[in-house]
């Protein structure tokens, strides 16, 4: 018989050809893990050819987060339940990582017997890509928000902190204004320079005076040598003004000085020294009611008003504790070394139902001590402060209305979540929340949900 000058193509049987024009990779092993089969899709996501993959075991082809213990497909076939669109990573043969989903079935043969596995898996590495773009809508900096009302904040900071304008940050304690203060730094023209911080109501006036403006050697008994102020210090950067409110008038008008004419006077200097400082000052107070009240000069009210920022508190934007809470998890996990996964959804709902007195730092205070309690696993009511879980005299964890508003904003978290991954195709995210459409298109309207760029009018909720 003459031999073939080159290799003829492979004929495949109608089920092969079916799992050769699919775009989900597909694998087969038999008892031994052995790779029995690999599709065209296989080839291209893990960068490894059908002839190299068959008659090795999966874990040296198909090298992924879950290989060994976690294995989907050692689950599938040890309990005979098919897994369904488990999220894990590969390695492919150039060393990428790979995010895919995974789901699984076990193949048996003609008497029932198992003979082996069978893996799809399909490259989400576009879906990551959107992901992260959807994400950074929802990110600012260091600031991360899913409400509406903190949106409105992200629209405009770039433009605030591109200008040289003095800044008044307004918000309830604990609502991160000094991170707002930060952030428009980070993005401004200065952010070479330095960020400097002052919490004016830590201080009485007369250590203030000197801590703003510093002083000359011999100003006072026991001033032996000059010291540079904060806002020497910010030279070139960025100063922060925390608490205005509370600086006694005599020592508004030094600052109002600074402001109208940058310049400053240490104490004991005999000449003005230039100030060099983008200034961003917050309060927690409302300063037009405390210049009604004569407690904050007008002249500097209107002169720090440039521009105005106001936080909104907590209790107004709940949508966001789920993504504040897994921040904190992420970054307590790798300042104390541990574990934790994430907030039960019992824990979750009683931090929905919570009034939030302390704003992002009673949240962050509360997951800090829920580490202490916790090192593993999942945040439960048991680690909760007991303000959190007092029942009350109904002898329910929280008030009924309390309950079914933090349903409601579990839900709204929910539905934003499966429209973002679905690039914000209504039909799309219906059918992965496992409801029909107009179920969906009911709860975004009760829900108060529009989509990018939609006004949310009859034309709009026509489309998709």
């Amino acid at each position: 018989m003459a031999s073939r000058s080159k290799k003829e193509p492979k004929l495949f049987t109608p089920t092969e050809a079916i799992l050769e024009s699919i775009s989900d990779g597909v694998f087969t092993v038999d008892r031994e893990w052995n790779v029995t089969s690999f599709n065209r899709a296989a080839e291209e996501i893990t960068g490894v050819s059908r002839d190299e993959a068959i008659g090795r075991r999966c874990s040296e082809v198909f090298r992924s987060s879950m290989c060994g213990d976690d294995c989907a497909l050692r689950e599938t076939m040890r309990t005979g339940r098919p897994v369904i669109g488990k999220s894990c990573y590969i390695i492919d043969a150039e060393g990428n990582r790979i995010p895919i989903s995974v789901s699984t079935a076990v193949l048996r043969d003609a008497d029932g017997r198992v003979a082996g596995g069978a893996e799809t898996f399909r490259d989400l590495s576009e879906v990551e890509t959107l992901r992260m773009e959807l994400g950074e809508k929802f990110r600012v900096g260091d600031l991360a928000s899913r409400s509406p009302l903190m949106q409105r904040v992200f629209d405009v900071l770039p433009a605030i902190a591109a200008s040289p304008s003095t800044v008044l940050v307004l918000g309830e304690t604990g609502t991160g204004k000094e991170l707002v203060a930060r952030t428009i730094h980070s993005l401004s023209p200065r952010n070479k320079g330095p960020f400097v911080a002052v919490n004016c109501g830590a201080l009485p006036d007369t250590l203030l005076e000197s801590e703003l403006f510093g002083y000359k050697s011999g100003a006072f008994t026991g001033a032996n040598r000059d010291k540079p102020g904060r806002f020497a210090m910010a030279e070139g950067g960025t100063i922060f003004l925390d608490e205005i409110g509370e600086i006694s008038p005599a020592l508004q008008v030094r600052l109002l000085r600074v402001l109208q004419e940058r310049t400053y006077e240490p104490l004991g200097a005999t000449r003005s020294e230039t100030a060099d400082a983008r200034v961003i000052v917050a309060t927690n107070k409302d300063p037009a009611e405390q210049m009604r009240r004569g407690l904050f000069r007008e002249d500097l009210y209107y002169r720090v008003n440039v521009v105005r920022i106001e936080l909104p508190p907590l209790r107004r934007r709940k949508e966001d504790i789920p993504l504040l809470a897994d921040q904190f998890i992420a970054r307590f996990n790798h300042l104390q070394g541990k574990s934790v996964q994430g907030i039960s959804p019992e824990a979750l709902s009683l931090l929905m139902a919570h009034n939030w007195p302390g704003n992002i730092r009673e949240l962050e205070n509360i997951v800090e001590r829920a580490f202490i309690l916790c090192s593993e696993g999942y945040i439960g009511i048991s680690h909760l402060p007991t303000e959190l879980t007092a029942q009350d005299h109904g002898g329910t964890p929280a008030t009924a209305q309390n309950v079914r508003s933090a349903h409601d904003i579990l839900d709204s978290q929910a539905i934003l979540a499966a429209l973002e991954r679905t690039g914000f195709n209504r039909q799309a995210a219906a059918r992965e929340l496992g409801i029909h459409k107009t179920t969906l298109f009911r709860r975004m309207k009760k829900l108060g949900i529009l989509l990018p760029g939609r006004s949310g009018n009859s034309r709009d909720r026509q489309n998709k």
